[in-house]
Order: C-alpha cells, then structure tokens, then sequence
C-alpha cells in the first residue's frame, strides 16, 4: 500500500476523568495496592490505544505512558538512581521516592524496618511549557544499567497482544543527558555531561534490539535538544551518539528522529548525517521551515509533518495545513510522508465531549486531545484522496463525501471565528493604544520605598509569610462542587469560605508569620481563578492537563480581547484584613502567568493579549490598594517559562514580558510593598530582565536547586529584597528547624541578610495542615534564631 500515515506522538495519560491522578494519590494513600495500580494503569493504557486506533491513526504511541514522568522514567530505566535513594528497595517506592521525596518507615533493602527522610530530585519547565519534570542526577563515573524489564518494552508487547501495533517513544541520549545535571561539582555542565555517552548508548543500543526482538519497526526518538542553541560540542555527541546508536541495528528497526518546539531547517546539515530513517517536524510553531526541511531531507527518510497543534485548544486550519502537506508530497512523495501533532497531547485536555457547559458558539472553535485525532486522520484521508492512483487502505476506506463535508465544516468553523464579533473590543483596543511610557515606572527607588514599607507594615528582620494559597482540602473541593451545582447557595458558600479564611488567618497568627495571606480558598486555580472574571475568556469544566506527577490544571481559554468588568479578589483580601492587625497581602496572578498557562487565542500576537491582561490587572492593584491592602504579591512564576528557545529571540520577549509586569505594578504609592513569586527556572538566563522588573520583594524556588539559583544574585547584584524558598512544598517531607536554618545560612553568603524574608519555596494549597502547620512553625523558629543571631548587625 502506498499512502500517507496518520501519527501522534503522544497521548495524555491522565485519563479523561483524571483516573490515573486517582489511582497513584490512592496508592499514595495506601487506598490501592501495588498490584491493583499496576492492573488499572495498563487497563487505562489499553483504553487510550483503542481509542487512537478507532479514530484512524496508524503510528499509534506506546512508551509515552508513565506513572510520574517520563524523565524520571528514562532515569529510573537505565538505572541513573542517586545514592540517597539506594537503600529503598527497587520498585514503586524508590521511583515515586525520586519524584517526590520520602519520610517515614519503611523495609530497606535488608528487609529491616529503618526511618528514612529523602528529599526529592529537582524540578524544571519542559522546555517552554508548564509541564515540569524531574532532573536526572548523574557523576562523572556515573555507571548506567538497563533494567531487566523495560516498561517501554512491556508496554509495546501489550499493545501487541491486543493486534495494536505501536510505535515506541524514547526520549534521545543526548537530549536525556542535556536535560540531566551534574551530581557534583565535576559534572556540571553539558560538556561534562555529555562525556557520559559513551556509557549510555550501549544501553539504548540493547533496549531497541529487545524492541525489535518484541516485533517493533519503527521507533520515535525524541529529541527536543535539536532544536535549541547548539555548540560545536553538542553538534559533536549527536554524531557520535547516533553513529553508536546504530551500530548492528536489527534490519527490520527503523529510528524518527522527533523534533518539536522549534525550527530545525537550520539544523538539517547536522541532521542529515545522523544515520536514522525520517524526521518530525513542527509545522505549527514553525510552518515556514518546510522548504528548508525539503531541500535537505535525505532521499528515503520519511518525513512526519506536525500539522495538529498538540499545545493548544483551536481546531487546526485543515485547508492551511493540506497546503504545507501537498507541498511536502509533491517533492518527497506519498508514500514518505505522516500526517502529525506537532508534539505530544500530554498538553492537551481530554475530549471536547464533556464539556456540556462551554457557550456552543466557543466551543465549535475547539478541539481536545481526542478531537485531534480525528483531525490527524482527515488530514491522512484528505492528501490520499488529492492523488489520482493513490492505492489507500482497503480495511478503512476514505470515504470521499465524509472527508470533504469534514473539510467544509472546518472551513466554516474557522472563518466564523476569525469573524466573530465577541472576539474584538474597540474599548479595550482604544485603551491599550494609549499606553505611554510613564505608567511603566514606579514613583520612587526601591532604596527609598523599601523603608517606608517596612516602617507601615511594622516588619522585623528576617520577616516571614507563605507564597499565597494554604490546602485544599476535600471539604474545600466538596464545599465548590456543591456551590457550582446548585446544593448550596452563594449566601452559604461564601460562609464556608469566610470560616476557612478565619480560620487560615487565625493559624498564621499562631504559628507567627508577619506578613500574611487569606488562604485563597475561593480559588479553584491561581489562573483560571482570573479567567472566570475576565471578559474574552471561557473555562472548561474538565479541561485538565498534567503539570507534573499527579498534579492537574485546568486552563482557562482566552479567545477574544481582554478586560475585568468589576474587581476581582478586593472582597476577599479587605475581608482577612479585617481579622488582623497584621498585613494581609493581596493576590495576584501577573500577566505573563496568565498568559502562558491560558491555553491563548492565536490570532494576534502574544505580546498583545498580555498587555490586555496587565491593564485589568493594573485595575485590580489600584483597587486594592484604594481598599488599604498595601501588600500586593503579582506571581510571575512563567515568566522565565515562556522565554524563546533560541537566545536571538530572547530580548524581544523579555522587553514586551517585563512591561507587562511593569504596567500592572507601576501605579501604587511607595508605601505600598510589591511582591512577585517565580519558581522551577534557570533565573541565570533572565536575571537583568529580574532586575528591571522592580519589584520589592521577589520570592523564588530554591529548595530543590542546590542554592544554584542565588549564584545569579551574586554574579549580577541584586538590590531589592528576596525570599529564596526555605523548603520544597511539592514534596510531603517536613524539613526541621535546623535543616531551613543551615539552608539559610547557606544562601546568605549570597545575599544581605538586611533585605532576605524567609518563606516556603511556593503555594502550600496541595499539602495537608498537619504538614503546613509543622513546616511553618519551623519556618518561624528559623527566623527567631536568626534574629538573636543578626540582632544590632552582628554577624558573627
């Protein structure tokens, strides 16, 4: 047969009703045993297979399943397990270990009954997306093994056993090791990194010879890396590797090289060297790279074309995307061509099938993860049909009228959209146009502000508070559900909520923080929060996506012009206010955040809607600090997230990101203290972009970093005041009094200890209050100590 294919390179293994989430949380829980987990995930697996295959794709993904990351699992695979993790026996405990940390009891590997208290290895952005994973931890005599029963092996075999026939997905060598970091100081650094290959790819070479023992033909191999700034080192170990990779690869194995995020026709004089047998491309981040991709494809690779946007929620442009197709067929042929997602689903929502509540006329304009296959497969049976002679598969014939009123529907839905006026507002047009740079500055220099805030807000040294939101715990999460169902009126909500709220305050009087938060239990999401109150955005009732582990978010949809047509959280905040003498700090989700975990309107540029987004909330910082709240927190933690993967784009984005921040934060008096929260981020790459922010206190993620972080801090100068995270909120382990103090003193080699807060490392709203409770109370006993200790600028 000669046709164009269908693929996808990965599916989201949350499940359509989160059933994965609550399958570990309850093994977490020990709710669920080792083996029902086992039994229930590869249940969930074989649902996700079938459900591809019966929406027309032929290059069907298995491998891309994991139980926390996919990182981590390639780690874990080839037995990349740190030192502190060896004494847990091998299994789910040590994996889940390293994801996420462990204290408690447990049996060692000796069988005997031992205390442990584990941290967690670190966590970063996948690339520029609010997906997170775990960073490999590997030594300069790092030794890897394969483990004796691959997952990606196993999986492929299950599919097999059901007469679905996948295509395996392993993240590259080189891109796994640029993704890892040094476990000690002589491996920092790619170079270093990158000297490992030689003792990693021999382990590959095994796994795809047990892939091709099992049946499999072609496998994706991702790698992401090609797409970024490359040295001549980096260029160096892709040859090598591969060259290695390949050696006695079995006939019948074929490897596609898996590219996304970024253009590589700029990279195709390395890429064609690499001894692999077709490429993937993405075509919606970058559709003008097809020509160079072309000119240089090798004869006989394939080439897979990312057509289908795997990172956001608007039906594809099926005539745009047939144009790039047919250009592609017309050069290479028809039978070296794949209909594609740009990249994983994992970034996607579900189905559009439960979504009963979404305004009809919005939701024509979508398509989820489930949507998007369909999409892939009409474009397959759209190009095969434009060839006379096509010889398409007889098992699943392209029924020409249905792909053509496919088409036509799509070519309606897309024209309504492009032309609906609930898209556009002069007003807020109008308003944005009259910008000028004067509302870009604060009143006052940090030097002058700094001593006035501290005098209002009555501070002392070392002052401690918490990152916003406390837990959420399931009678928060039943009090919303019987509140959006109509059990509970708003009248008795709004009472639940004003008693948690006591409640968070009267805690954090206890325990003795200085500045305070109200807790944020109105709050569903730090973003979709926002988007229910914002004119141009709509929200989905189970549009969920993984942000990392079990965790889930839900992003709300900005599709037209932005604005807030009445104050947002003032209620809330002057209400907590009224429950202390102490300051409550207002919250905010800032602009860039906003921005970047929206699923967002692609019909302007970003830049636009985030100075929308900055105005609205600009009039949200008046408004409280009319209402007296003169502690406002803006969280930027995506700022450094949606910084460009090429450094020639990078001053563009941070001159348009940082006046956004600017334009919501410049209005207030210097008596009124402005805080940002950042978190899981190289800030070394942005550290000046940091520095023009200006903000008065920037609390960061520090916990999992290894202090790595403050050496910016150092390295630039950094003069307004920081609160590096004390501990790693994301993890359940209770670091002690004693563990924060050394960490503090640790970072104050770094930073004065005139202008350091002391805080946990990000929002408290996924742990439990015995956890919160014991933390801050040691947080608060850190601060004490220091104080005696700094007390009159004694250092010593």
């Amino acid at each position: 047969m000669v046709a164009v294919l269908s693929s996808v390179l990965g599916f989201p293994r949350v499940g359509a009703q989160r059933e994965l989430k609550k399958l570990i949380e309850g093994f977490w829980a020990g709710k669920v045993s080792e083996a029902d987990l086992s039994q229930q995930a590869q249940a969930l697996r074989v649902q996700h297979w079938k459900l591809q295959r019966d929406r027309g794709i032929d290059q069907i993904p298995s491998g891309d399943f994991s139980f926390y990351d996919l990182v981590l699992d390639t780690a874990y695979q080839f037995g990349a397990i740190p030192a502190r993790y060896q004494s847990i026996p091998t299994g789910f405990d040590q994996y889940f270990a390293m994801g996420r940390g462990l204290q408690g009891s447990i049996r060692n590997v000796e069988g005997e009954e031992v205390q442990i208290d584990v941290p967690a290895m670190e966590m970063k952005k996948w690339f520029d997306t609010n997906y997170h994973y775990i960073v490999p931890e590997l030594s300069t005599n790092q030794e890897f093994s394969l483990n004796s029963q691959p997952s990606i092996v196993a999986h492929f075999s299950e599919a097999k056993s059901l007469g679905i026939h996948t295509k395996p997905v392993l993240l590259g060598p080189v891109s796994f090791l640029l993704l890892s970091k040094g476990a000690d100081h002589e491996a920092a650094g790619d170079f270093e990194l990158l000297k490992l290959l030689p003792q990693l790819v021999p382990h590959y070479r095994t796994l795809l010879a047990k892939l091709a023992q099992a049946g499999a033909t072609w496998i994706q191999v991702d790698e992401p890396y090609l797409g970024l700034d490359l040295t001549p080192t980096v260029e160096q170990a892709y040859q090598e590797a591969y060259a290695s990779l390949t050696q006695d690869l079995p006939g019948a194995l074929r490897l596609l090289l898996t590219t996304y995020f970024e253009q590589v026709d700029d990279r195709m004089a390395l890429i064609a060297q690499l001894p692999v047998h077709g490429l993937h491309v993405d075509l919606i981040r970058h559709p003008e790279q097809l020509s160079g991709v072309l000119a240089k494809l090798p004869a006989n690779w394939v080439l897979s074309l990312g057509l289908v946007n795997g990172r956001n929620v608007w039906k594809t442009d099926l005539d745009a995307a047939l144009q790039l197709a047919t250009q592609a067929v017309d050069q290479v042929g028809i039978d070296r061509v794949w209909m594609a997602t740009s990249c994983s689903l994992l970034h996607c929502p579900f189905s559009l099938e439960f979504e009963t509540k979404l305004d009809p006329e919005i939701k024509d304009w979508l398509a989820f993860s489930s949507e998007k296959l369909t999409e892939v497969s009409i474009l397959r049976d759209a190009i095969n049909q434009r060839y006379e002679g096509t010889e398409t598969d007889t098992t699943n014939p392209a029924d020409k009228a249905k792909v053509d009123a496919v088409l036509s529907a799509n070519r309606a839905s897309c024209q309504a959209r492009r032309t609906s006026e609930r898209v556009v507002n002069p007003a807020v047009k109008e308003r944005l146009a009259k910008v000028d740079p004067s509302m870009l500055k604060r009143n006052a220099p940090f030097a002058e502000r700094y001593p006035v805030q501290t005098e209002k807000q009555h501070l002392p040294l070392f002052p401690t508070t918490t990152i916003g939101s406390f837990p959420q715990t399931k009678e928060v999460r039943s009090a919303r559900r019987k509140y959006k169902s109509g059990a509970w009126s708003e009248e008795q909500y709004n009472a639940f909520l004003r008693q948690e709220t006591e409640k968070c305050v009267r805690l954090q009087e206890s325990i003795g923080l200085d500045v305070l938060v109200h807790g944020e239990f109105e709050r569903n999401d730090m973003v979709e929060y926002f988007g229910e109150k914002l004119r141009g955005y709509a929200f989905t009732q189970n549009g969920w996506v993984a942000s990392y582990g079990t965790r889930c978010v839900k992003p709300p949809i900005v599709y037209g012009d932005v604005d807030r047509p009445q104050p947002m959280t003032v209620e809330w905040s002057v209400y907590a206010q009224t429950l202390t003498e102490k300051p409550i700090k207002g919250m905010l989700t800032g602009p860039v955040t906003c921005l970047q975990w929206s699923f967002v309107r692609d019909d302007q540029p970003r830049s636009v809607t985030a100075h929308q987004l900055a105005l609205a909330l600009r009039d949200e910082v008046s408004d409280l600090e009319k209402a007296n709240i003169t502690t406002i927190q803006i969280d930027e933690p995506a700022i450094r997230e949606g910084l460009p993967l090429r450094r020639a784009k990078w001053e563009a984005y941070l001159d348009w990101a940082v006046s956004a921040f600017l334009l919501t934060s410049s209005s207030v008096q210097k008596g009124t203290q402005i805080h940002t929260h950042m978190c899981y981020s190289d800030f070394n790459d942005i550290f000046p972009a940091i520095q023009r922010m200006d903000a008065d206190v920037i609390t960061i993620e520090n916990s999992r970093s290894d202090l790595k972080l403050l050496r910016a801090f150092e390295q630039h100068g950094y003069y307004n005041a920081s609160g590096p995270g004390l501990y790693d909120i994301h993890s359940p382990r209770v670091p002690t009094a004693e563990e924060m103090g050394e960490r503090l003193q640790a970072l104050l080699q770094y930073l004065p200890y005139q202008l350091v807060w002391l805080n946990p490392d990000c929002g408290l709203k996924t742990r439990n209050w015995t956890e919160v409770e014991s933390a801050l109370r040691n947080l608060t006993e850190t601060a004490r100590v220091f104080r005696q200790k700094y007390a009159n600028g004694n250092t010593n």
